[in-house]
């Protein structure tokens, strides 16, 4: 774990929150290149009535337009939950580095499916402020059953 990733995280966390405000899945992020953020965003899919509009997807669409290439090498994606399939797919495409998440995702996260052979070149770490990732996603399913 690298000093700046809680940092970062917190980052992702303040727009997960932003996200629950909206009425979104609580899911935020950011992308980094040498430890300055260049993309940032969090899940829109009620708003834009798009199902690829997770997180993941928008940030690493503004961080390309950022950067100015369909390439995101030597950056980092922060994201408050695990990725899912369909992000990771993105992930490998744009060739993101680095991607540190807080919370895992059981039930939809790509870990399972077999992410060494989408994502064998990048490393990944987990568990970030993993607490207040999952508290925060809780909060909003809690909510979504009454």
């Amino acid at each position: 774990m690298k000093d700046t990733d809680p940092i970062f995280m917190q980052q992702a966390l303040n727009l997960a929150k932003q996200a629950l405000e909206r009425d979104e899945i609580p899911i935020g992020s950011v992308i980094t290149y040498n430890d300055k953020i260049i993309a940032r965003s969090f899940n829109q899919v009620e708003m834009l009535t798009d199902p690829t509009a997770h997180a993941e997807m928008i940030s690493i669409t503004s961080a390309i337009n950022a950067v100015g290439g369909k390439y995101l090498e030597d950056c980092t994606l922060y994201v408050t939950l695990e990725p899912c399939f369909m992000c990771a797919g993105a992930i490998h495409w744009s060739r993101l580095s680095r991607v540190v998440f807080g919370a895992p995702d059981p039930k939809k996260g790509f870990t399972n499916y077999q992410p060494s052979v989408l994502l064998d070149k990048v490393e990944i770490l987990s568990g970030v402020m993993s607490t207040e990732c999952e508290q925060l996603i809780k909060r909003f399913f809690l909510k979504k059953r009454r």
